[in-house]
């Protein structure tokens, strides 16, 4: 058995599984490929998780084939990895992780494919709404996918600004510090927070929502609900919104390619 996984914690909100279960039966492959949740109180636990596979591919079998990853873990797995590709390496995060060689010579490798979702769902939207180039993005959060996305407005030559609860720079707003002025100037708003994604339904980000106006995208990395409190108090102002599920199809087939070693370098 072929076994593919996420880790992450908690997993309770993944439509990984389902997603990858109804790929492989599109496939016709669901009798030797199977998607699972491995859940990691603590990254820790990693290489027991490996180590465990390496045992199960002796005795049972089963074979562990890739990973996607999940918060918190897109940069504290990095040091568990035998190597980065050279995008993941440049974001300095990681969400997909390729297996090389056999249980003896096992080769961990990690990718980003959030970039990649991230760029081809957001491409089409600014050009729906005639983004304005001049006018700049807010990025909530700094974890993993926040580096993800910084990456790639940098390609689009978007400027953009972190908003963090903490912020360990001069060139990194608090959300208490967000005015009239911040929403006029910073058309596109993207939270890679995981606020508001289910069951915590009733959470977001705390930006002056009634600064808003229809000049505005909001752009929510979460998927589960399809519409987050975020999305729905922007939309209420007349902003344009749009959730996580095109990032995530478009990384998780990403994902796929690369653990077929299809362009496993990008």
């Amino acid at each position: 058995m072929n076994v593919y996984g996420l880790i992450g914690y908690p997993l309770g909100h993944s439509f990984s599984p389902t997603y990858f279960a109804q790929k492989f039966a599109e496939l016709g492959i669901a009798d030797t490929h199977n998607y699972r949740l491995f859940p990691l109180a603590s990254i820790r636990e990693f290489p027991a998780l490996i180590q465990a596979f390496r045992f199960a591919l002796t005795n049972t079998g089963e074979q562990l084939c890739g990973l996607n990853v999940t918060i918190p873990y897109k940069q504290l797995v990095i040091p568990y990895l035998d190597d980065l590709s050279p995008q993941a390496s440049d974001i300095g995060a990681v969400n997909t992780i390729q297996f090389k060689g056999t249980a003896q010579t096992l080769q961990l490798i990690g990718h980003n494919t959030d970039a990649y979702g991230f760029e081809h769902s957001l491409r089409p939207l600014l050009a729906q709404v005639q983004f304005n180039y001049t006018k700049g993005a807010l990025i909530l959060g700094t974890g993993g996918a926040s580096k993800a996305v910084a990456y790639v407005l940098e390609k689009l030559g978007i400027a953009y600004t972190f908003v963090s609860r903490n912020p360990k720079s001069e060139k990194q707003f608090s959300y208490k510090q967000l005015k009239k002025d911040h929403l006029d100037a910073y058309h596109l708003i993207i939270n890679t927070t995981p606020l508001g994604t289910y069951p915590d339904v009733d959470r977001f980000p705390a930006i002056p929502y009634a600064e808003l106006s229809k000049q505005h995208i909001c752009y929510d990395l979460v998927y589960n609900p399809a519409e987050t409190a975020f999305l729905q108090k922007a939309k209420a102002q007349g902003a344009t919104i749009a959730n996580g599920a095109a990032m995530l199809k478009l990384q998780a087939e990403r994902a796929w390619e690369i653990w077929n070693d299809k362009n496993s370098l990008s």
